[in-house]
């Protein structure tokens, strides 16, 4: 379209030349076409105005002065890492215009040049600016959901799969995620992704327990046209799309043995083979393995590789069941509510009760379990708060009150044991907290306070009731 009916946009463009005519063509033929436009007449102006706004696209003369195209370039993409310029160039300059898409520049326009020509490039050039604006809002998102801020917990468990996970994902090192379903492997996978040197390449998920045997491989390692009934063009595997990024391979113990072969191949040679190819492709993949199962037990039983065993357990990352870090629970609650009210037009909140009903329980669903539980009472609840009544749990998983500490028990009402009550759930639940923390900074009640988020007469006045003392002190009343 190119008179002043088309619709204004927010794309701003800056056009630099020291040539006033040129310049002043340039910018009304933009402005024709509902762009925003700004001029500037020197390679200072410019860089003055990219401090100051958001440009999109940069279009400037090569030759100038005193400062020419290239320094202009060459101090606009500091300022503006993301702008995407254009060169303007003299025909007998064009070997210099290459030159400078070598150094960053998008593309370049010779002079004189047709109206319809340069649409077309500042058109590409601001398709580009978008698709950057796009990846970058993407891996925002995908660091904000994926990050640690994702793992909710300050429980001792948590702080140590944090603190490990923070060391080992700055490294390339292979890493497995052991935890039993629903404890959130791919969290973790997605977290070690999101703190890597990689985290601005792709996450490619794949649960091998959701593919059939026939398909995985070709899932996984691609295919070449006519590899089978129905290959009708070749297609690249999920490792190839991982290329540069990382591949997490969610219950990697239910593949057969010799899809594990050619697994250990890609992790031994870094390269993959397509399914009817004769040839290797290199890739660059950092793996991430999960399983629920225990895979020392597969390997002794022969149903998993020993060297693909070792292979994958470079560095080994276990996710506590929620029943071993029940003080996480009203956390997590908060956690899974803030986020079912963010969808919600009626927005919930929680009642005091609710949080000493759900500690009691053992969750052998594990994360998934609470979080379920949390978005049905957001959805089916009748009043604004939330009540224990709101979140009925089945009787048969309660947590023993009597266990040692670190190590809760379960129960059943079919054992003829007796169940404990709310109190004393949550006050064994309590007890596990202040005694590892005591156990891990002893006297220093201030640290101790500070890792339990409470503070230090509170703390004072739950180790009287439970009796509590620091390790190594003889604290009297």
């Amino acid at each position: 379209m190119n008179d002043a009916s088309k619709p204004l946009t927010r794309d701003c463009i800056l056009v630099v030349d020291d040539q006033r005519n040129m310049r002043a063509t340039t910018a009304l033929l933009l402005r024709t076409d509902g762009y925003t436009v700004l001029e500037a007449a020197t390679g200072d102006e410019a860089l003055a105005t990219l401090s100051n706004t958001r440009v999109d696209v940069m279009l400037t003369d090569l030759k100038m002065e005193p400062m020419d195209g290239l320094t202009l370039l060459k101090k606009a993409l500091e300022v503006a890492p993301h702008l995407q310029v254009i060169m303007m160039t003299a025909f007998g300059s064009i070997e210099t215009a290459v030159q400078a898409m070598r150094e960053g520049a998008f593309d370049y326009v010779t002079k004189p040049f047709k109206e319809a020509e340069l649409r077309y490039r500042v058109e590409r050039a601001l398709e580009r600016a978008q698709m950057q604006t796009t990846v970058d809002l993407l891996t925002g998102e995908f660091n904000e959901r994926h990050g640690l801020s994702a793992l909710v917990g300050r429980s001792p468990a948590m702080r140590e799969l944090t603190s490990r996970l923070t060391r080992v994902a700055q490294s390339d090192a292979t890493v497995l995620v052991q935890g039993e379903s629903g404890t959130g492997k791919e969290l973790v996978a997605r977290a070690v992704h999101a703190h890597s040197r990689r985290k601005d390449k792709p996450f490619v998920p794949v649960n091998c327990a959701a593919i059939s045997e026939t398909l995985l491989e070709s899932e996984l390692f691609g295919h070449a046209k006519g590899a089978f009934t129905g290959a009708v063009r070749a297609r690249r595997g999920l490792v190839e799309e991982a290329d540069g990024g990382t591949l997490f391979i969610d219950e990697v113990t239910e593949t057969t043995p010799a899809f594990q072969s050619k697994l250990l191949r890609t992790l031994q040679e870094g390269e993959v083979r397509r399914v009817g190819e004769s040839t290797s492709t290199k890739v660059d993949v950092r793996i991430v393995a999960a399983t629920n199962r225990d895979i020392e037990l597969e390997v002794r039983e022969k149903r998993f590789r020993q060297d693909l065993y070792y292979r994958l357990n470079v560095v080994t990352l276990r996710v506590p069941p929620l029943r071993e870090r029940l003080e996480d629970v009203p956390e997590l609650v908060e956690h899974f509510l803030k986020r079912a009210n963010a969808r919600s037009p009626n927005p919930k909140r929680l009642s005091e009760a609710v949080v000493g009903h759900l500690t009691g329980y053992s969750f052998p669903g594990n994360v998934r379990e609470l979080e379920n539980l949390v978005e049905q009472a957001a959805a089916l609840a009748e009043g604004v708060e939330l009540l224990p009544e709101d979140f009925p749990l089945p009787p048969n998983a309660r947590v023993e009150a009597s266990g040692p500490v670190g190590s809760p028990q379960v129960s059943s009402p079919d054992t003829g044991m007796r169940m404990p009550t709310l109190a004393e759930a949550v006050e064994e639940a309590e007890r596990r907290a202040i005694a590892q923390a005591l156990e891990r900074h002893g006297v220093d009640l201030g640290r101790v306070a500070e890792e339990l988020s409470v503070s230090s007469t509170t703390l004072w006045r739950k180790m009287k009731r439970l009796n509590l003392r620091p390790s190594g002190a003889d604290h009297r009343d």
